[in-house]
Formats: structure tokens, sequence, C-alpha cells
């Protein structure tokens, strides 16, 4: 449910746009001045304001610019009795999304309502995709493993040396691949991943290198590989250790001779390609066994980078934990929630066996359980790392956790994904603090820190129903 705020001197203007748009089902709140309408603005989160021009004690106007100084993807309509196109015009200039006169046409007011709105829907989505999108996020950490990495990375990556990043999975190998990448002088070009543990293996060439049309039953059209896409930029193989023999020995040869063939073609192609490599596996071990080239794990082993297990650095949790905390709760649009000293102290003494996925999956989990802040016993009553039992890891004060899937009595087979446990967990969690305030839903918005508008959403999600006693 949107949120809006009118600010207007005139009380009949406001209670008349009260009424409608209290009767479109948005949730409104007025001010007869500027100054406080400013106050709430900068208190509260509206998702459109109602704005007049002409006011005591502030214009409209000087509404507008000040909210929008601090709040600027906020949407505004002005509203005045006394329009003019150079009214308009100025209020546009300012920022405004839209003017209207009065008395406001019905229809009209409804629609203008409506666009602002989508407007800056589209605007918060947008942002968040570009952030996630287009930064790359930072290597978190300040162990001596981590700091060894960062130096390798600035010592490497303006050169055009291979490297092979091992580690397990989730500890962050993407991460350094990107950095590598980043701060190397191919940044300008393509970054181009394959994750060769997740191609058959009959196609693996194909995804590589192309291929011709009609060079097999399903090659309707020719088609461009990842080496040429990658050309002039940077190849990110991971997984690599999950690659055929068939497809190592091309690799092989495209390193070797900087050229390529597309399957089912006879020309080859030049090609300039930065190749990074990345793997799970002890390929010394899949050497011995005849499932990867010794001459291949040469070429791309100039520069080894070993990304350690988040259990072998748990000095590094805290500043990784509360960089998801921040990153979790503004994509979730909350309030930023805090890790008490010993929530802190439980996470780090956790027996992490899902690595930093693992901690960005807790976080995200606490963040949906808990109050403001996450304290201790939120982390071990809701600890389930590994999906398994733990029983005996201790946290940071010696305490020991007891957690296991039955724990809270809860049949966790039942759910197919993390997505249903998540939303079943969020339902009952609101469907408590709902009953405990008497089904109060402003005291329990601003008990769990969300907003009423929210709050109401999730009561319809979840489909919520005060109980008749």
């Amino acid at each position: 449910m949107a949120k809006i705020l009118i600010i207007d001197d005139e009380r009949a203007i406001r209670s008349t746009l009260r009424e409608i748009l209290e009767y479109e089902n948005y949730e409104v709140e007025d001010i007869d001045n500027g100054v406080e309408g400013l106050e709430l603005i900068k208190k509260k989160k509206f998702d459109l304001v109602l704005c007049d021009i002409k006011m005591n004690r502030m214009d409209g106007m000087e509404v507008l610019e000040q909210a929008l100084a601090f709040s600027p993807d906020i949407p505004f309509i002005m509203i005045s009795g006394h329009g003019t196109v150079e009214t308009a015009i100025e209020a546009s200039k300012k920022g405004a999304f839209d003017f209207i006169s009065k008395p406001p046409d019905l229809n009209r007011l409804l629609i203008t309502v409506r666009n602002a709105l989508d407007r800056g829907t589209l605007v918060t989505e947008t942002k968040v995709l570009k952030r996630k999108a287009s930064k790359t996020r930072d290597i978190l950490g300040s162990s001596s493993s981590i700091n060894k990495i960062k130096e390798t990375i600035d010592r490497v990556a303006p050169t055009e040396a291979r490297v092979l990043i091992t580690g397990a999975n989730g500890s962050g190998k993407e991460l350094v691949a990107r950095w590598l990448h980043e701060k190397s002088n191919r940044a300008d070009s393509a970054l181009i991943e394959v994750n060769c543990a997740a191609i058959p293996s009959e196609l693996i060439e194909s995804e590589l290198f192309g291929h011709e049309k009609g060079s097999f039953t399903s090659a309707v059209k020719q088609r461009i590989g990842k080496f040429e896409l990658a050309n002039g930029g940077t190849l990110f193989l991971d997984e690599i250790g999950d690659m055929s023999l068939s497809a190592q020995a091309k690799v092989l040869r495209a390193l070797q001779e900087q050229k390529i063939s597309r399957v089912g073609g006879e020309k080859e192609l030049e090609v300039n390609v930065r190749v990074i490599a990345a793997t799970n596996k002890d390929l010394m071990k899949e050497i011995e066994e005849g499932n990867f080239r010794m001459d291949l794990y040469h070429r791309l082993n100039v520069i080894n980078i070993h990304v350690p297990h988040l259990r072998d650095r748990i000095e590094d949790i805290p500043e990784i934990a509360q960089n998801f905390l921040e990153d979790i709760c503004r994509d979730y649009g909350m309030p930023v929630k805090k890790i008490s000293e010993g929530g802190m102290n439980a996470l780090q003494g956790l027996p992490w066996s899902g690595n930093v996925r693992e901690l960005h999956n807790m976080i995200e989990r606490l963040i949906i359980l808990s109050d403001k802040v996450i304290t201790e016993q939120d982390v071990i009553s809701f600890a389930n790392p590994g999906g398994g039992t733990n029983i005996g890891a201790s946290v940071g004060n010696g305490t020991p956790i007891m957690a296991t899937n039955t724990s809270s009595g809860l049949d966790y087979e039942k759910f197919t994904n993390f997505q249903e446990y998540k939303d079943h967990a969020e339902k009952e969690f609101i469907k408590f603090k709902l009953e405990k305030n008497n089904w109060n839903v402003s005291k329990t918005a601003d008990d769990i820190d969300i907003q009423r508008s929210h709050l109401y959403s999730k009561i319809e999600k979840f489909g919520l129903k005060r109980v008749a006693e």
C-alpha cells in the first residue's frame, strides 16, 4: 500500500484529497504547512507528496527543493489554485513529477498519482539493478590471508600472466577473478565467464569455441564461442577441473597458439584472450587419476591464488557480516539492523561448512526473523549451517550451540527451497507479533521496524486474518 503525504494550508482541499485517495486504498497523511511537511518527509518514508504552491510559512516550491535535496527519488505533484503554464514549467524544472490545478479533476488526479507511483517504483528498482549489475563487490576482510590475496591481485592484474584460483565452493573465487580483470589493462573490454561444471561435456566445445551451421544436428545457425566474445578481454573458466579431456586439448592449443577453430569449421581464428581459471578440486590428484592434462595445468598455473575457507579466517566474519547486513537491508527497503557483540561472537563460533555464501544466507535469515538488534540467542536459535545437525559448536564465549533440524519442531523436509522456508518463517513471525500486539498494525510495524504499508502488504500476501475470540 503506497503512502502519500498531502501538504496544503486549505483544510477543505486536504480533506477532499484524503477522502479520494483513501477510497483508492492509499495510506494518507496530511499537514497544513511546508515546515512540518519537510520534517515528516525526513522522519518517514513516503512514496508520493502532493504539495500546494502558495502556502504560509514556506512556499511549496521551497518545500520541493529542500525535500529533493535529501530525498531525491520521492515524486512530487504540485497543486495550485492559480496555475499557469509558467508555474508548471518552473515546478518541472525544480524536479516535480507533474502539476495539477485546483479544484483537481478526479480522473486526472488519480491517473497522475498512479503514474507518479509507478515512476517512483521504477526508479528504485533501476537503482538496485544498476548497483547489483555494475559494482564489483569488495574483497572483504583484513586477515593476513586476505591481505595477501589483495596484494597479489595488485601485482598480477596489470600483467598478462594466467592465473589459477583455487578454493572451496563459495569462498569467493569468482570475486578474485573479477578484480583481476577490473585492475588489468583489459578492464575496458569484456569479462566473459564460463561455468565448466554447468555445461554438458558434449556441448562444452561449442560453448567455448562456437560452431558452424550444420556442424551437428541441433546446429541450426552459426554460433560465436566464448573465446571470440572475450577477444581483447578476459575469459574466466570457472570449475575448470570438470572440463572434458577433449575440450582441455583445444583450450591448450588456444593458449599456445592464440588461435581457435569453431566446431565443424576449418578456418582458424586469431584470438587475444587472457585466461583466468578456477577450481575447487585438487588438480594434481585429478592429473594422477587421468582426468586432467598436466600440460594444461602448467599453462594455467603461472600464478596461483588460493582463497581460504571462511572457517580459516573467522576474524573476517564481523566485517563481512556487517557488509551483508547493510546490503540486504537496503535491498529489502528497511532500516539497517544491528548485531550485538554477543551475536557477532556467536557467528564467529559457528562451524561454517558452506563458506561465505552460507554466511550471506544466515544474515538474510537473521534479518527476517530477528528484531531490531540481532542477539546471541537469535544466532543460536536460527543457526543451521550446512543443513545438518550441529552439536557442540561453541560461540565466542564458549557457550555450546545446540542447533538441529528438529530443535524448533519444524519439519524442514517439507520445504523444497530456501524461499519457501523464508516465506514460512516470515509469515509465522509476523503472525506472532500481530497477536502479541493484539493486531494493532501500527504498533506491530514499529515493533518489527518496517513501514505500515509494507506490513499491510505482508498481511495480504500471507492471507493473515485475526481469529475471532
